[in-house]
């Protein structure tokens, strides 16, 4: 029989081994997911925790329970990945051969990579949301905090779900004024880029919002050291910002196991093929999600869109058939602004995100670069989605996998 290993059970890894085991002869193919933990934590809930939108709870389920009947879960830590032997040690010193791998490993934030970040500050004045404890911990910290400023860093680029930070930016003045001290609290953010986006029109756009709200913009500001002590986070470039309450982005990076096995660039993203999915430099390993070094977003709805390419990719190696070179690195997110209002953003590698109607032309109902109510509870009726269409590998109605120019307004 022939093996077919997945690396992480996470969204991307999750919702391939639901594809491939409906496609794959379970005579011929076994299929083995690996994944440290047992927890699968829906990832764009942990925005929500710090505002008590969301509580953990609402976002941690059983990973098991999402892994599909006739595929293997392996619940280890992955030591190494010898691509040459085609094999996978684990953690428990056992080892898993392949026939064909796909890496699904995710990004991990790395605080140690700004100088002071995790000193004497943090968890105490200093929190990140990327994690389910930052974000239950942030939550305290929100909760207490009437008076001062805010600074929200994102340390550098790339980073998992590149709207996240602006979203919290919008949330906190939504979160604040509720609570009546808006007038008593700063809010700055502190970002690496030359704008509030890396799109010149959304930039523009989101830019303009963040304005309106009252939040000023330090535009490259690359972080260089955190003095906890004295509240004070620095640029390179001299620059220093005083602060009463930290937000960290830290430096996002590879898995630990592709460090250890060589395979990936210098924050451990694996080469990639930018639109067939499949590895640089071995034939029969393809790379999914956020593990990959692709100009596109690390974010939830990249990997479903990847997926239906890598699907067919999968099918087409196995048979010595050239790949489709299809991705084009269609991302698709909601940014909450707050008060019950979100923009929706589509792009892909060479078109930004634009004006218009999504998904139907001239129809929607949601609106592009555009804040609208329905765009909110769009953004809510995503869980339901992530849990019950998206982990099971099954298309989105109206949504496809490469971007349309359709009801954009160019």
């Amino acid at each position: 029989m022939k093996g077919l290993v997945i690396l992480g059970g996470g969204t991307a890894g999750t919702m391939m081994s639901a594809k491939l085991r409906r496609l794959l002869d379970p005579d011929e193919w076994s299929i083995t997911v690996v994944d440290q933990d047992a927890q699968h934590i829906y990832q764009p809930g942990l925005l929500f925790i710090p505002f008590g939108i969301y509580r953990p709870r609402d976002v941690v389920k059983p990973r098991a329970r999402y892994i599909p009947a006739g595929v293997d879960l392996v619940l280890s830590g992955i030591d190494v990945i010898a691509p040459d032997d085609n094999q996978v040690r684990l953690a428990d010193g056992s080892a898993l051969d392949y026939d064909y791998l796909i890496i699904a490993t995710g990004s991990r934030i790395v605080p140690s990579e700004v100088e002071g970040l995790t000193g004497p500050g943090w968890g105490r004045n200093t929190f990140d949301f990327y994690t389910l404890e930052g974000a239950r911990q942030l939550f305290y910290a929100m909760e207490r905090f009437e008076r001062g400023r805010l600074v929200l860093n994102v340390a550098e680029m790339p980073i998992k779900c590149p709207v996240a930070p602006l979203e919290f930016l919008f949330l906190s003045d939504w979160y604040f004024r509720q609570k009546g001290v808006r007038d008593q609290v700063e809010i700055v953010y502190a970002t690496p880029l030359d704008g509030a986006f890396t799109k010149p029109r959304a930039s523009a756009m989101l830019g303009g919002l963040l304005e309106k709200k009252g939040v000023k913009v330090e535009t490259e500001f690359a972080a260089s050291e955190v003095d906890g002590e004295r509240r004070i986070l620095s640029s390179w470039d001299g620059r220093e910002l005083l602060y009463d309450l930290l937000v960290s982005i830290p430096t996002n990076m590879g898995s630990e196991a592709i460090e250890r096995s060589g395979m990936g660039d210098e924050l451990a993203f694996i080469p990639t093929d930018r639109n067939t999915l499949r590895s640089e430099g071995w034939k029969n390993i393809f790379v999914l999600g956020d593990a990959t070094n692709l100009p596109s977003s690390k974010a939830g709805s990249v990997a479903h869109f990847q997926g239906e390419i890598l699907e067919k990719n999968i099918l087409r190696a196995i048979d010595g058939r050239r790949l489709c070179a299809d991705f084009d690195g269609h991302a698709n997110c909601f940014v909450e602004t707050g008060f019950d209002r979100a923009v929706l953003i589509d792009f892909n590698y060479d078109v930004e995100p634009l004006p218009g109607r999504f998904p139907l032309p001239g129809v929607g109902p949601l609106s592009l670069l555009k804040e609208s109510e329905a765009n909110h509870w769009g953004k809510m009726a995503f869980r339901w989605v992530y849990w019950n269409q998206l982990l099971a590998g099954k298309e989105l109605p109206f949504v496809d996998s490469q971007m349309t120019m359709l009801g954009k307004w160019s």
